[in-house]
């Protein structure tokens, strides 16, 4: 058995998330028939850096799973791909060493959130990007962000519905782009919780849109509250753009 690490990218659109759900289209269901059928009918079990919601896109996520085949590393992608539906692809293929694990081994990672700041509706956006149609203050967002840097507890930030009991997390940038009528905010840190990057941009939109002040986000963050941050932004914006490993 050799162990297979591999970066893929889909659009989450038409899933139900990355993890597999009864009845329900996912990404790694979708994966593993693929595998299944490479491998004759055997069950193969693959194992991410991380779980995706619904609608959540990914750039870069990494997956890894054992298998007794001999194929060439350059071999793989093509094999995959073959098999894969369109909206899920593998971008490369390595073996790795036994005890690699593309969860536990992840050092960090960086996603990214999509908004599309226009009055007017654009169709063609509508799954990859948030359509916000009001003012923004940039300043002040920028502002409100410099004070969720650093390793602090998160609690207010993440759904009431994890099951992780350490919400001690590392963010390392928070990074502001604008293209036009898009603007990308870039998360990078440590590790991120269940739905924490969906509500910061929520929370820093509300900022953005002067329905908060930025120096709101100590006391939010010291009171350890989700009622008092702000929404959690749509899952259509989001991407998991890449995962780090030492």
């Amino acid at each position: 058995m050799q162990r297979l690490k591999c970066i893929i990218s889909y659009d989450g659109t038409n899933f139900s998330g990355y993890q597999v759900q009864p009845n329900k289209r996912t990404v790694q269901s979708e994966f593993e028939a693929c595998l299944a059928k490479l491998h004759k009918g055997k069950d193969v079990k693959i194992f991410a850096s991380g779980r995706t919601d619904a609608g959540v896109h990914a750039k870069g996520q990494v997956i890894h799973f054992d298998t007794p085949l001999s194929i060439p590393e350059d071999r793989w992608p093509i094999a995959l791909n073959s098999l894969l539906p369109d909206d899920i692809a593998v971008l490369s293929a390595e073996y790795a060493i036994p005890s690699f694990h593309a969860r536990f081994c992840a050092s960090g990672k960086e996603y990214r959130y999509v908004l599309r700041l226009s009055p007017k509706r654009d169709p063609l956006m509508r799954n990859y990007a948030y359509h916000y149609p009001y003012p923004l203050n940039l300043q002040a967002m920028k502002e409100g962000a410099s004070f969720l840097l650093g390793t602090h507890d998160f609690t207010s930030f993440c759904s009431a519905k994890t099951e992780v009991e350490d919400k001690i997390r590392s963010i390392k940038g928070i990074d502001f782009s604008k293209d036009h009528e898009l603007l990308t905010l870039k998360f990078t840190g440590d590790g991120f919780l269940y739905n924490m990057v969906r509500i910061l941009v929520g929370t820093l939109l509300e900022i953005g849109s002067g329905e908060r002040k930025p120096t709101e986000i100590p006391k939010i963050l010291e009171a350890k509250d989700r009622r008092l941050a702000g929404k959690t932004a749509p899952a259509n914006g989001l991407y998991l753009w890449q995962v780090f490993y030492e």
